[in-house]
């Protein structure tokens, strides 16, 4: 036999299986008509139900063998070979089993005995067709029932993982008895020495297969061994088809996934998926359960997992491992597990899967109603509990409510008990109160303990309530939790991280070279919007410069004109490209800047398509009612835009095919799963973060789509890259938080002298007062208390507003400091507590400075010039370049005084920075016409009179831009040039600069 061929690598495959707990079973013994090896089943059913066999045998003599054998097959054709593996089949009323999995704990001497008597059978060459003598590799069976087949192929012999997929494709029929889905076989694997690939369902040619890779060096692919002895898929048979993994997976992770989607015509259809974990999945689960039976209660584990990495599926298995979780001395490691979601489809498939394991329902519930739903599933300690975060600050209200209803006398707290807490998407909102108060109510008894001990050590048993308020905001000992997310924050890293690491990473870069997500970067077109807008009234108001600004901004953004080419752009370009992609099924998304804007669209888009005669229907998403901005007293609602649709019903109705583009208005740009969503047009600001999640809507994958598009009126491709890198190969943790700050900032807020010691004590006395003796007259008192600070406040604010800003802009730095630290780090500063509970009530009483003149410039100003032209296409690569780490959370603001009055015609020039094209060295002359200008400007003349050449260059260079802009449609080469290449205006400035002041000090001269 050669040493290269593929009989050697089945070889080495079969000796490492046979010597760890695998049996060779002969090919002889397979019955192809039946797809089962008859002899190996009725052994194990003999050998350990023994009982169950002589009641069977007394009935049917010694036809007992083929009976079993005939119910056994009919019954795996109707219910699936894996849900005849977990819970058997009837025969004769009987029930039988052909497989013992193992149980959460090891105090079951005889089920521990019933599951090593589990026989892993290994075939190489089976000759599986009843028509044919075609043969399979590898192939895996369970006590005589197949459940693996490997397709072997080699590289050093010219094949590859490909041609085994091929092979597959090709060569293996479906409709073979061995193939049918579900009924016997679960799972096929493509392997050869670099890679692996799986599928649970043979289709013809339209299988489709999964990369089943560890990942390397944070991208697809494996790594070689780091011993140097074997194959880079080694871990194939090594890890996952061990004896005693192989059984884990078909007993814990295995499931018949039933989802209910829509066909061509719009029908509903329920499509059936066979879900084998990836090998990621696989290996997250089972290192956090280790750790979580290793370390007990009381940590906390960061996930940090791409889009398209199966969360949902992840979370599923995780839950119900956690659930189940017995540690070294057969005691439970947890009483509850929560999951916290805000998504309305992992309830649904959380219980589906769960059922599959364990055959019986109220293992999991959905909390979908009230706290009091909430409170009662804490109480009764279900096993698995799904709700949202936001129903925890009422739990403890509910519980006393349960309890009277009893007869009982309720302290609204719960037993101490064990909590695994599964956060759904991790974000910056788990370090706010709300999480605060998760931690408060699963505390329970244990947690009021701990303060009644502090207060006692302190001296100071009636301020419980004050320690209890302290002690929440830590680690608590019962808790445990699991975050997942694809984009972490640098809170997030803090709270629940390793040392700023996560405990388990897929990454972004993985997940779009393993073809689970696409780059949505790949085609990124961008285009810029050149225009100028002239002052149209006789006299020349002055304004606030930033509050101008911005009123022109939104004149610019609402302008009929603008939203009209825009509007052009985007549907003739869905016309003639996006509309054909996917199989002549995808669609668009129109990312708006505002409400209003959504509305503009909405109506200008429905205008436009109507005119054209396209076949094209749109939706509109914006929360809330709209009011017009021309016409007083109208207003829109998204349900009215959109002919009568209510919210819960567009997903759904965007879905089909009657509608094609959907406009939005900060809604469904997170967590919104439309694997028909082709193109994306966005005419809104984006970054960091935003960016990511908004763009990453495009990211899905469907068996037609081949790549996707996004088409930019605003960003720039380099904050685009910027904010993409940061996760592309997973987030690191940047500079952390100084917690001598915080008690900077503290004396820093004191020193200024708003509020009192004695205002703040007065305040949490009344706060913190014992249960038994709180009264409603204490909202006036704490309301008092709080009083006179906010009466100094408003005199500092009328006297010395950027004074008083500053203050509150350290006001809130305190309180994110505190509410962010107090998480990390174990504080029993009890005065830090009390100046946080009184400071976050003072601050929603500060009155809030004036905004100063709010400018409609419908009337005083006018577009003169407007131009949209595209500046850039083509891939934005993700490969080259350093991630920006995620620094801590800092001190905000300094109360920035309001900006000056410039009169309304500067402000428009300094507006009108954005035209042109390209610059060639013919055009000297338009230079030195600008210089010209300059020199003639009265103004330049008087400041080179009075000033320095560097001071003078500081006032010419706006008077500079103002020249290029007024001559742009002179030199639009030159113009765009000197606009969008900072390097080139400054070359450009100086060289002017220096001209017009040696010409003007000539002059004087």
């Amino acid at each position: 036999m050669s040493r290269t061929n593929e009989s050697a690598f089945e070889s080495v495959i079969e000796q490492h299986l046979l010597a760890n707990g695998y049996e060779s079973v002969p090919r002889e013994h397979f019955d192809r008509e039946r797809a089962i090896f008859p002899q190996e089943v009725l052994d194990f059913i003999q050998t350990t139900q023994p009982k169950e066999w002589a009641r069977l045998e007394a009935l049917l003599g010694e036809k007992t063998g083929e009976q079993v054998l005939t119910d056994l097959c009919k019954w795996m054709d109707m219910n699936g070979s894996l849900a005849t593996l977990r819970h058997g089949f009837k025969c004769y009323g009987r029930t039988l089993r052909v497989a013992y999995f193992k149980a959460a704990h090891n105090l079951n001497p005889e089920l521990e005995a019933l599951y090593t008597a589990n026989r892993l059978g290994i075939t190489r060459q089976l000759q599986f067709s009843p028509h044919s003598q075609q043969s399979l590799d590898v192939t895996i069976s369970l006590n005589g029932i197949p459940i693996v087949t490997a397709e072997l192929k080699n590289p050093l012999t010219g094949q590859n993982v490909d041609d085994a997929m091929r092979q597959y494709r090709r060569d293996r029929d479906p409709h073979e008895p061995i193939f049918e889905f579900k009924r016997r076989t679960l799972v096929h694997f493509a392997v050869d020495t670099e890679a692996v690939r799986m599928t649970t369902r043979l289709a013809g040619n339209a299988t489709h297969f999964l990369p089943f890779d560890k990942g390397y060096n944070g991208g697809a692919g494996n790594p070689p061994d780091p011993t140097g002895r074997s194959y880079r898929t080694a871990y194939l048979w090594e890890e996952v088809l061990a004896r005693d993994s192989l059984l884990d997976i078909l007993a814990r992770f295995l499931h018949l996934q039933v989802e209910e989607k829509r066909d061509d015509q719009g029908r509903k259809v329920k499509v059936e998926t066979m879900i084998f974990p990836r090998y990621h999945q696989l290996e997250a689960v089972r290192r956090l359960v280790e750790a979580a039976q290793r370390e007990g209660v009381g940590h906390n584990y960061l996930i940090e997992h791409s889009a398209g990495s199966g969360k949902s599926n992840t979370i599923g298995w995780l839950a119900h491992r956690l659930a189940s979780l017995h540690d070294a001395e057969n005691r439970r490691v947890f009483d509850s597990v929560i999951v916290v979601t805000d998504r309305v489809v992992l309830d649904r498939q959380l219980q589906d899967t769960i059922y599959q394991f364990e055959h019986t329902r109220g293992v999991v519930q959905k909390i979908d109603e009230s706290s009091r739903q909430l409170a009662e599933a804490l109480e009764n300690a279900v096993p698995i509990i799904i709700t949202t975060l936001q129903k925890f600050p009422f739990v403890s209200r509910q519980l006393i409510r349960l309890a009277e209803e009893r007869g009982e006398a309720g302290t609204g707290v719960l037993p101490t008990r064990r909590f695994a807490v599964i956060i759904d998407e991790a974000h910056s909102s788990q370090s706010g109160e709300t999480a605060v108060d998760l931690k408060e109510v699963l505390g329970g008894e244990q947690l009021r303990e701990q303060a009644a001990r502090y207060a006692a050590e302190e001296g100071a048993p009636d301020l419980e309530e004050l320690f209890r308020s302290l002690a929440r905001r830590g680690r608590q000992p019962n808790l445990s939790f699991f975050a997942f997310t694809a984009t972490p924050k640098h809170k997030t890293l803090a709270l629940f991280g390793r040392n700023g690491e996560p405990f388990h990473r897929y990454t972004m870069r993985q997940a779009i070279e393993e073809g689970f997500i696409l780059d949505v970067l790949k085609n990124y077109t961008t285009y810029a919007t050149y225009y100028k807008l002239l002052k149209a009234c006789a006299d020349d108001p002055h304004v606030e410069r930033k509050k101008a600004a911005q009123a022109l901004a939104r004149f610019m953004k609402l302008h009929p004109h603008n939203i009209a080419q825009k509007t052009e752009v985007m549907v003739e370009h869905f016309y003639a490209v996006t509309r054909h992609k996917i199989g002549g099924r995808a669609k668009a998304m129109v990312v708006t800047g505002s409400r209003l804007e959504a509305v503009r669209y909405k109506q200008s888009f429905d205008e436009y398509i109507k005119r054209k005669g396209y076949p094209i229907k749109t939706l509109v998403a914006f929360s809330g009612t709209v009011e017009d901005d021309k016409v007083p007293g109208i207003t829109y609602t998204e349900e009215q835009m959109n002919g009568g649709i209510r919210e819960k019903e567009l997903p759904e109705k965007f879905a089909t095919h009657e509608y094609q583009v959907l406009l939005v208005a900060e809604k469904y740009q997170t967590g919104f799963d439309q694997p028909l969503l082709h193109t994306m047009y966005v005419d809104k600001r984006l970054a960091g973060i935003q960016a990511v999640q908004t763009l990453s809507r495009l990211n899905r994958t469907h068996p037609l789509k081949e790549d996707t598009f996004i088409l930019d009126f605003v960003n720039d491709r380099e904050e685009i890259r910027e904010a993409f890198k940061t996760y592309y190969e997973g987030a690191i943790m940047g500079e952390e938080v100084d917690p001598n700050r915080m008690y900077a900032i503290k004396g820093e807020l004191e020193f200024a002298g708003v509020y009192l010691p004695e205002e703040l004590e007065r305040f949490c006395a009344v706060y913190f007062k014992p249960k038994q003796r709180q009264s409603v007259q204490d909202h006036k008192a704490m309301n008092a208390a709080l009083d006179p600070a906010v009466s100094r406040f408003g005199v500092l604010l009328r006297q010395k507003e950027e004074e008083a800003e500053l203050f509150r802009s350290k006001l809130q730095a305190f309180l994110n400091l505190y509410s962010f630290l107090s998480q990390i780090i174990p504080y029993q500063d009890s005065d830090l507590e009390r100046l946080y509970v009184f400071l976050r009530h003072l601050v929603a009483k500060l009155p809030r400075r004036s905004q100063g003149p709010q400018y409609q410039f419908d009337d005083e100003v006018r577009l003169e010039y407007y131009r949209l032209q595209k500046i850039s296409e083509g891939s934005i690569s993700l490969k080259d370049g350093e991630a920006r780490p995620l620094d801590g959370p800092t001190e905000v603001g300094s109360g920035q005084v309001r900006d000056n009055e410039v009169p309304l015609s500067q402000l428009i020039d300094l507006i009108n920075e954005r035209f042109g094209t390209d610059f060639t060295q013919a055009d000297q002359l338009f230079f030195d016409q600008i210089v010209a200008a300059a020199v003639r400007d009265d103004s330049l003349r008087q400041a080179a009179a009075v000033n320095p050449a560097d001071k003078f260059g500081l006032v010419c260079r706006g008077s500079l831009e103002r020249l290029f802009v007024e001559r742009m449609d002179q030199n639009e080469e030159i113009f765009v040039r000197y606009m969008n290449d900072p390097l080139f205006r400054d070359t450009v400035n100086a060289w002017m600069v220096s001209e017009v002041y040696r010409w003007l000090r000539q002059e004087e001269r």
